[in-house]
């Protein structure tokens, strides 16, 4: 989740879609709830679901983050949200493109939003009714699990059959690079003990942003402490499907704080990991989204 330049993302069109592709994601900051992307994770058609339409809210404050500050006066639906979901269903089956997931992403961590628990409901009902072989994905970085509903409610429906598929943020091993690329609040041990305690009840999918921050690259002492958590994980989890590691591809409102790194150092850890996982007998997708 690379793309235009910022200054034409807000009018860019993505041609090979066929239904308006955003580039960038960037036109969720004008307010839309329903926005079909080309997914590099996703591999071919995604359609996001955007909680937030008037405002970032998120308990991180990533360095490399690609939403841009903004206010507007749009206000979250449940009935447009619905609405604008079948109609982007709708336009890509008569278009024959077959859409890989909904997506819960948008402006900033969607299970802040008081909407969350009615609005997943909602897809799931559309899903299994008008888009079956789509998978439901939440992207988060973890701080809902802070909650005991919530916590609940996603490992409900993380193991259901067809379940919701949950992409988990781990974008630091040692509180230094936790501090550097998300800047939270939350403490690094906190937001690691939810998720080792949810990883244990539902299949989880990690995954891990790899970039510069004020020029300084992950050290091989992150690299090693990272490797060490994945493995933990790994070893005693419900079900770890997969790790995607990737990388800085889109504009970002503080750039250059934040850059790429080449894709052969993100190829390093991936490789690196893998001997880690098989050393402890796991079998584990790692895969590099440069």
């Amino acid at each position: 989740m690379s793309g235009a330049n910022a200054a034409n993302a807000s009018n860019a069109n993505d041609s090979s879609s066929g239904i308006g592709t955003v580039e960038n994601h960037r036109n969720r900051e004008k307010g839309l709830l329903v926005y079909p992307v080309n997914s590099r994770r996703s591999g071919g058609l995604s359609i996001g679901i955007n909680l937030f339409p008037d405002r970032k809210v998120c308990l991180f404050d990533c360095a490399y983050c690609e939403v841009f500050p903004f206010n507007s006066d749009n206000n979250f639906s449940l009935e447009k949200m619905e609405g604008d979901l079948l109609i982007a269903l709708s336009e890509a089956k008569a278009k024959d493109i077959p859409v890989k997931d909904i997506c819960f992403s948008g402006n900033g961590e969607p299970t802040q939003s008081p909407f969350f628990a009615s609005a997943l409901r909602e897809v799931f009902k559309i899903r299994n009714k008008h888009s079956k072989d789509a998978d439901l994905v939440l992207i988060t970085n973890g701080t809902g699990l802070l909650y005991k509903e919530t916590f609940e409610l996603l490992s409900t429906c993380a193991r259901e059959e067809r379940g919701l598929h949950i992409w988990l943020k781990i974008d630091g091993g040692t509180p230094h690079w936790y501090a550097k690329m998300n800047r939270s609040q939350i403490p690094h041990e906190s937001i690691l003990n939810c998720i080792r305690d949810f990883s244990k009840t539902a299949p989880i999918i990690i995954q891990t942003m790899i970039c510069m921050v004020d020029e300084e690259a992950p050290s091989p002492v992150e690299a090693k402490a990272w490797e060490a958590l994945i493995r933990e994980i790994a070893v005693n989890a419900y079900d770890l499907r997969a790790v995607q590691i990737y990388g800085k591809a889109r504009p970002a409102s503080e750039d250059p704080l934040a850059s790429s790194l080449p894709v052969e150092f993100l190829e390093a850890r991936a490789d690196s990991l893998r001997a880690v996982l098989a050393a402890a007998g796991k079998d584990i997708n790692v895969r590099v989204y440069p």
